[in-house]
């Protein structure tokens, strides 16, 4: 039995599509906070069942019989959220899980200035604390992060956002193909993080701009804003001051080249190419680009 929490997110929900390709129904169970939610997956014959990682009672009952665990890094950051994420290895120790998988991001560390990658360092400490067999999927940062970041420019003809530096932007798409193939794996071709799952090529805003300028053909303009009018112009949107310091702390990181680098990992796993920022952007122009705050964790 592999269990796949957050299975109705953007990632666990196209982590248990693809993984439901590899393995029968029948050898795949969900934690879901809503479990209605799930109900399709119920109906194809997947196991589904109530978890939450802020209740361990429930979490033992989803977990029952697991022999792979995949726990989804909640979509917040900060201490709370690392207190979570023990309590989901906590709860996969004690359900006598075999492996835990979980889902990180490239430039996991405790030094590093984005919090989640300070978040993801302290639960693989805790996984490395477990006794349990674990991999840490070290996954490029989302390509949807990046074209939300870019959004609002594109209407504008204006991308005015903080210095910023190359970024490995990754299709939530080719990252869930690669957690199926790690969770479906019976030889545990990874032990503890993984090398950087990433695309091809490391973009900056700029390249971003200048590729949206081809594929629209408008000028799309790249400027920089500096980190105080960025965050305080977040603020009065209605962001909360914590939430504007995490989304400025990633073009902290990325000026210092965290997120920079190109792996050949993914490419392996999916058995090709990674899909190119550009077929991403192209897609998403098609439906018409919009905007919203950018996805700040795995889910």
């Amino acid at each position: 039995m592999i269990v796949v929490t957050g299975a109705t997110g953007q990632l666990g929900s196209r982590i248990v599509e693809s993984l439901l390709t590899r393995v029968p129904a029948d050898r795949v169970g969900v934690s879901v906070r809503d479990p209605e939610k799930a109900r399709t997956l119920a109906d194809r014959g997947v196991r589904v069942r109530q978890g939450s990682f802020t209740e361990p009672a429930g979490l033992a009952h989803a977990f029952e019989g697991a022999t792979r665990i995949l726990i989804v890094s909640v979509d917040r950051m900060g201490e709370e959220t690392v207190r979570q994420h023990r309590t989901a290895v906590d709860a996969a120790v004690a359900a006598g899980a075999r492996r835990i998988v979980y889902t990180a991001q490239m430039g996991a560390s405790p030094t590093s200035r984005f919090q989640a990658c300070r978040d993801h360092a302290a639960t693989e400490a805790a996984l490395a604390a477990s006794g349990v067999p674990w991999t840490s999927l070290r996954n490029g940062f989302h390509a949807s992060s990046g074209l939300d970041f870019l959004a609002p420019g594109l209407a504008s003809g204006e991308v005015a956002l903080p210095a910023d530096g190359p970024v490995c932007w990754t299709a939530h798409a080719d990252l869930a193909e690669a957690a199926a193939v790690i969770l479906a794996d019976e030889n545990h071709r990874f032990e503890g993080p993984t090398p950087p799952l990433t695309g091809t090529e490391a973009l900056t805003f700029a390249d971003l701009a200048a590729l949206a300028s081809e594929l629209t053909g408008r000028t799309i303009t790249r400027t920089t804003a500096p980190d105080d009018m960025f965050r305080a112009h977040l603020v009065a949107g209605g962001v909360p001051a914590e939430t504007a310091g995490h989304l400025l702390s990633i073009f902290t990181a990325a000026r210092e080249h965290e997120f920079a680098t190109t792996d050949p990992t993914l490419s392996r796993l999916l058995g090709r190419q990674p899909v190119p920022v550009r077929a991403l952007l192209r897609e998403r122009l098609a439906q018409g680009l919009s905007g919203g705050q950018p996805v700040r964790r795995s889910r």
